[in-house]
C-alpha cells in the first residue's frame, strides 16, 4: 500500500465561465494540473469549462489560484462554482471531449490578431509555415467569423472542409504544443490558399505568386479588393494621390475618411505609424491590443501620406496589421496602404468571393481572394480619443460580440433590433446581454439580409430563443418594420430614451440623473424630430426637461445630407437672409412657410450642419456629419456667446438664435467662429444643468448621442459641468452613436411595464 502522503486528500469540481472558449484554456488547465501533480480532467460545456481535480489540498489551492492569475493572455476566466467531491480512482490528467447537452452558458469569442509567435514563424525560412498567410494558434487568429455552431470545435467551424495533414494533426493532439486544439489550425499543405483574380484572366492560385501579383498591382496604382478576416477591404497605396482619387471616384466616396494600415516596424511595431500621426500612450496601447482596432490620431505636419485620405480633417484612422496575410502584404509593399471597408456605401462588408467580384467589379481592378469561408461579416472596430478617454465609434472585429451583465435581469429572452443607421442588435436573457458587431445602415437589401441572418445566428449560437422584441418608435425604420412583421410581442422605445438608458445601463446609474442626448434626429413625442434633449430620471422613468429651441426642417430628414436646409431654416426662423441657397431653395421656403414636409426639430446635429453651411464649409454633405466633423477640425480659439434659456410647455429650451450673427460675422475667421459654436453650446449645457439643479435633485449628468462624438464639444461640456460640481458620465464600452441603441432598448424596455403593439 502507498504511504498516506501520496494518497489523494481532496477532490473538487470547478466551473469557470467568461472568456474560456477558443483561447487555449483547456491545454493551459492540463499543463497547470500536471505542474501541481493533480489528477482529473477538463472539458468544455457550452461556454463553460468544467474541471475535476484531486490531490494534495495545498496543491489544489495553488492550482485554483493559478487558474485565474496565470490564465492565457486572451482568456478572461471567472470561477462560477466550486464543489467538493468524493475521491475516485483516477490516473493522470486528461482533456475530455466537449459536451453539448448541458445548459448553455456560452461566451462567443471575437476575432483576434496574429500573435508574436506566429508572426515570427511566418518570417522564419526554417519553419514549415514560412510566409503562410493563414498561420494561427490557440492565442490568436479568427473566431467569431468562422464559428458555425458551438461547442467551439473544428467540425463546427469554417475549417471543417480542410482536413488536417499529419503534421498539423500531431500538433493538434499534443497538449504540450501551443496549437493543441487550435480549431483554425492550418498549414500550406492542408489549409486555405490565396487566389489572385483579374477579370478576364486566369486566376493565380499559388500563395506566393498570388501575393506577389497583388503587391505588383498596388505598386502600379491599382485598387484591389482583398479578403481578410471579417470581409473584404478596398486597398490602394496610401501615399499615392492618383490611386486614392480613383478609389474615391469609383466608390462614390469623395470626402469620407479612409483608414490606413501601416507595416509593423520597430520594437513595438509602431515606428511607421509615428512617422505619420501623433500617438499618446493610450493610443499606442490600444493599437497594440489583440483587437487591433482603427484608432483616430492627429496627423503630423510632416506626414508623408496623401492629403486625400481625410480631406478637411486633422485626424487619420490608423491601424496595424492583424492577420498573417496583412503582415506579409504590408511587409512586401513596404509602405502604408489604404484599408477601407470592401462594400457599397453604408452596407455590411462583403464576405463571399463571387459576391465581391460581382458587387465590387466597378471599384476594384483585381481581387486577392482566399478559400476560407467567412461565416458572418465583421468590420474593423474604430476608436477615438474624447474627454480624456479612447472611446469606440464602431464595434466590430476584435471587440464584438460585446457582452454586458444586466443589473436587472430580463423577465423573458428579448431581442432588440436597434436603429436605422449604424445598426446593431442585442440579445438579452437572464442577467446577460450580447451586442452584435456593427451591421451598417439599414436602407439596403444586403443590410437587411445580414441583419436577418445575424438575428438567427445569435439565437442559435447562444441557444436562446427570443420571446419578445424591442424596436425604435419610428415606424418607417427597416428594423422597426421587420420587428412589426416578426409575430412576437413587440415593445417600441423612443430613440432618445434608448440613448439615455444605454448610458445609464453601461454605468449602472441607480439614482436620478440628467442625461443630454444630442444627435442628428430621432422620433420624439408628437412626431417631432428630437435630437437636442435632456432627460431626468432613470430607465423606464425618463422625463424630458430640456431641449434646444426647435425649428422647422424643410425636407425633414433630407436635411442631414443638405446642410443648407438647416441653415436656411434657422435664418428664416429669425428673420435673417440665408447667405447660401441653391436653385431649389424657393420650393423649400414655400414648404417651410406652409409647414409641409417641414417637421419641427430640436436636433443638435442639424444645428451643427447649419453652422457648417453658414460658414460655407459644406453645403452638400457626401457622408453623415461631414460638416460637423470639419467644423470641429477647423475650430481654434473662440469666445462663448451667452445663449438664453426659456421655458416652453414645461421644457427648458436653450435658444441658439444669438449664435447666428456671430456665425455670419465675416470679420472673424472661420476657425474662430467654429470655436465660438463649440464653446457656446458647452456653456449652454452647463447653464441648463445649473438651472435644472435648482428645481430637481441630481448630481450625475450623462452625455450621449452621436453629436458628442465631437471630442471638442464633449471635452468642453465635461469640463464645464465638472467645474460646476457635477459628476459626468460618457459611454466608454459602447459607442455614443446609434450603435448603442439596441443595448439601450434592452435596458429601457426591461424597466417599463411590458405591453404589446
Amino acid at each position: 500500500m502507498k504511504s498516506e502522503e501520496h494518497q489523494p486528500s481532496r477532490a473538487v469540481r470547478l466551473v469557470l465561465d467568461g472568456r474560456v472558449q477558443g483561447v487555449g484554456f483547456r491545454p493551459f488547465v492540463y499543463r497547470l494540473a500536471l505542474r501541481h501533480g493533480l489528477q482529473g480532467w477538463v472539458c468544455n460545456r457550452l461556454g463553460e469549462v468544467e474541471i475535476r481535480v484531486q490531490g494534495d489540498a495545498a496543491a489544489i489551492a495553488a492550482f485554483r489560484r493559478d487558474l485565474l492569475e496565470q490564465a492565457p493572455p486572451l482568456a478572461q476566466p471567472r470561477l462560477r462554482a466550486e464543489q467538493a467531491l468524493p475521491l475516485e480512482a483516477l490516473q493522470g490528467f486528461e482533456i475530455r471531449a466537449s459536451h453539448a447537452e448541458h445548459p448553455a452558458r456560452i461566451h462567443l469569442p471575437p476575432d483576434y490578431f496574429a500573435c508574436a509567435d506566429c508572426i515570427a514563424e511566418i518570417q522564419d525560412p526554417g519553419q514549415r509555415r514560412y510566409r503562410y498567410p493563414f498561420t494561427n494558434c490557440t492565442q490568436c487568429g479568427p473566431r467569431y467569423t468562422l464559428i458555425r455552431a458551438l461547442p467551439y470545435d473544428r467540425p463546427n467551424t469554417a475549417l471543417a472542409g480542410f482536413p488536417l495533414c499529419a503534421d498539423c494533426a500531431a500538433e493538434y493532439r499534443d497538449p504540450a504544443d501551443r496549437r493543441f486544439h487550435a480549431e483554425p489550425l492550418a498549414c500550406p499543405a492542408c489549409g486555405p490558399q490565396l487566389g489572385f483574380a483579374v477579370p478576364g484572366k486566369a486566376v493565380i492560385h499559388n500563395n506566393e505568386d498570388a501575393l506577389r501579383a497583388a503587391v505588383n498591382a498596388l505598386r502600379q496604382q491599382a485598387v484591389l479588393a482583398i479578403k481578410g478576416v471579417g470581409g473584404y477591404h478596398l486597398v490602394c497605396d496610401a501615399g499615392n494621390d492618383a490611386a486614392i482619387a480613383v478609389l474615391r471616384t469609383r466608390k462614390q466616396r469623395p470626402h469620407k475618411p479612409l483608414a490606413v494600415m501601416f507595416p509593423a516596424r520597430g520594437t513595438d511595431g509602431l515606428d511607421a505609424v509615428r512617422a505619420s500621426v501623433e500617438l499618446d500612450e493610450a493610443a499606442q496601447t490600444l493599437l497594440q491590443d489583440p483587437a487591433r482596432p482603427i484608432v483616430l490620431a492627429r496627423r503630423r505636419e510632416d506626414c508623408p501620406l496623401s492629403h486625400l485620405l481625410a480631406p478637411g480633417l486633422r485626424e487619420l484612422g490608423v491601424m496595424l496589421p492583424y492577420s498573417p496575410l496583412h503582415h506579409l502584404l504590408l511587409s512586401d509593399f513596404d509602405a502604408p496602404l489604404v484599408m477601407t471597408s470592401g462594400n457599397l456605401s453604408g452596407e455590411p462588408v462583403l464576405t463571399g468571393n463571387d459576391e465581391a467580384e460581382r458587387r465590387l467589379a466597378g471599384i476594384a481592378d483585381a481581387f486577392l481572394h482566399h478559400d476560407r469561408p467567412i461565416v458572418r461579416p465583421a468590420d474593423d472596430s474604430v476608436y477615438r480619443a474624447s474627454a480624456g478617454r479612447l472611446r469606440p465609434l464602431r464595434l466590430g472585429r476584435g471587440t464584438a460580440p460585446l457582452e454586458r451583465e444586466l443589473i436587472t435581469p430580463v423577465a423573458q429572452p428579448t431581442l432588440a433590433v436597434g436603429a436605422h443607421l449604424k445598426n446593431t442588435i442585442a440579445l438579452a436573457w437572464d442577467d446577460r446581454v450580447v451586442i452584435s458587431p456593427h451591421i451598417g445602415d439599414m436602407g439596403t437589401r444586403r443590410s437587411l439580409e445580414v441583419f436577418t441572418r445575424l438575428v438567427e445566428d445569435l439565437q442559435q449560437l447562444y441557444r436562446v430563443r427570443a420571446e419578445r422584441l424591442v424596436c425604435d418608435a419610428h415606424p418607417d425604420y427597416s428594423s422597426s418594420r421587420w420587428a412589426r412583421d416578426a409575430g412576437l410581442p413587440l415593445q417600441r422605445v423612443l430613440h432618445h430614451h434608448a440613448h439615455a438608458s444605454a448610458l445609464a445601463g453601461e454605468w449602472a446609474l441607480d439614482t436620478p440623473s440628467l442625461v443630454f442626448t444630442w444627435d442628428g434626429t430621432g422620433l420624439g413625442d408628437a412626431q417631432q424630430l428630437w435630437g437636442g434633449e435632456a432627460f431626468l430620471g432613470r430607465p423606464g422613468q425618463w422625463r424630458r426637461v430640456a431641449s434646444l429651441r426647435p425649428f422647422r426642417l424643410p425636407g425633414g430628414e433630407k436635411s442631414g445630407r443638405e446642410p443648407w436646409r438647416s441653415a436656411a431654416a434657422l435664418c428664416w426662423e429669425t428673420g435673417l437672409t440665408p447667405p447660401f441657397l441653391p436653385a431649389q431653395a424657393d420650393l423649400a421656403h414655400q414648404a417651410w412657410q406652409r409647414g409641409v414636409q417641414a417637421p419641427w426639430s430640436s436636433a443638435a446635429g442639424r444645428l451643427f450642419d447649419a453652422a457648417a453651411s453658414l460658414l460655407d464649409i459644406t453645403q452638400q454633405a457626401s457622408f453623415e456629419a461631414q460638416g460637423p466633423m470639419q467644423l470641429e477640425a477647423m475650430a481654434t480659439e473662440g469666445q462663448a456667446i451667452p445663449l438664453p434659456l426659456r421655458r416652453h410647455e414645461g421644457v427648458m429650451e436653450l435658444d441658439w438664435a444669438p449664435l447666428l450673427p456671430h456665425l455670419l460675422d465675416a470679420r472673424r475667421s472661420v476657425a474662430q467662429r467654429a470655436a465660438d459654436l463649440h464653446l457656446s453650446l458647452a456653456q449652454g449645457i452647463r447653464a441648463q444643468a445649473l438651472a435644472l439643479a435648482q428645481q430637481h435633485e441630481f448630481q450625475q449628468i450623462g452625455l450621449c448621442g452621436g453629436v458628442f462624438q465631437n471630442a471638442r464639444l464633449a471635452g468642453l461640456s465635461r469640463d464645464a459641468l465638472e467645474a460646476a460640481g457635477f459628476r459626468v458620465f460618457i459611454p466608454e464600452a459602447l459607442p455614443l452613436n446609434d450603435a448603442a441603441i439596441s443595448f439601450g432598448q434592452i435596458i429601457e424596455s426591461a424597466a417599463q411595464p411590458p405591453h404589446r403593439t
